[in-house]
């Protein structure tokens, strides 16, 4: 059976690599990007990072194909895969052996949720919680050491608890609305003209 041990050892070179060039005012902010299409006749949505797509779609009694995972799910997953990531790195910086770690996310969503006589229900994913599986030698104050650092850097987690102002604009593109607007502004064209 493998184990994370060998993995470990590669990860904590580069968590040191990484942190000497934060110390040595060498590292910047990075600019994180994402982009999602709804394709035509199934509204599945494509996200696209980097060089990966991952494919979104609704079950099929919420007229979807079941061919991924909703949105609500993706954010789950995404929870689950950065403190699987975080666990790693701290274990790689702490020196903790790891022979596994699994994470488990769960939530509920409700559709019922701001409907009347649901007024309070969220309409967000809610009562989210996450149990990790450790297969370790490392003592248990160890273990809650690492534990600890984990949920005080996870940067997923913590975006979870403490949400912020997300800015938003919508433009219009090659739509019949913009066209409407634009065909209004004949004196408006004469005139730049």
């Amino acid at each position: 059976m493998s184990h994370l041990n060998d993995y470990l050892a590669e990860k904590r070179e580069a968590v040191l690599a990484r942190n000497a060039a934060v110390e040595a005012g060498n590292a910047q902010a990075v600019q994180l990007r994402a982009h999602v299409r709804a394709e035509g006749r199934s509204g599945v949505r494509r996200l696209r990072i980097r060089d990966h797509q991952v494919i979104s779609d609704s079950p099929p009694d919420f007229a979807g194909y079941n061919l991924g995972p909703s949105s609500p799910e993706l954010q789950l997953g995404v929870l689950g895969t950065c403190v699987t990531h975080i666990f790693l790195i701290q274990a790689a910086q702490r020196q903790v052996p790891l022979e596994s770690l699994e994470v488990e996310v769960s939530g509920l969503i409700d559709p019922r949720g701001g409907t009347p006589g649901h007024e309070a229900t969220p309409i967000w994913p809610h009562d989210i919680g996450y149990t990790v599986h450790i297969d370790s030698p490392a003592s248990r104050e160890q273990i809650d050491e690492l534990f600890a650092a984990v949920e005080a850097s996870c940067p997923i987690l913590n975006l979870l608890r403490n949400p912020q102002a997300i800015r938003a604009e919508v433009k219009l593109v090659n739509s019949q609305a913009e066209a409407a607007n634009t065909s209004g502004g004949g004196k408006a064209d004469a005139l730049a003209a």
